[in-house]
């Protein structure tokens, strides 16, 4: 992974747009990285291998950047996305990253369903 191009991951958004998809979806205070002296669980979403098809795509921000995703009945977005690759499967994965490298979040767009 590397850091975001909002020009390029604007250009692979493009490429897929109304494709079937699967998506991957996550977000954490936690779930990777240790408990702060807070002591508080951490607070986690997960979605993978849903389908989505979008109408539109957009990257925002300055960094770290927003991609949101214009479904037929709403929005798809995640927030706070720092580096990103398309893999040797074609996958787009975008990530969000703290200052330590601890995984924040994760938005990926597959043609294919993930692998378990």
């Amino acid at each position: 992974m590397g850091p975001i191009d909002p020009v390029q991951v604007q250009a692979e958004l493009d490429a897929r747009h109304g494709l079937d998809l699967y998506v991957h979806l996550e977000t954490t205070t936690g779930s990777y990285t240790a408990l702060g002296p807070e002591k508080r669980p951490p607070v986690i979403a997960f979605i993978r291998n849903a389908t989505v098809r979008y109408e539109r795509a957009l990257v925002t921000g300055e960094g770290p950047y927003r991609v949101g995703l214009k479904l037929d009945g709403g929005w798809v977005y995640a927030q706070g996305l720092t580096d990103f690759t398309v893999n040797e499967r074609g996958e787009l994965l975008l990530a969000g990253h703290d200052p330590e490298g601890n995984l924040r979040v994760a938005l990926q767009l597959s043609q294919r369903p993930f692998r378990e």
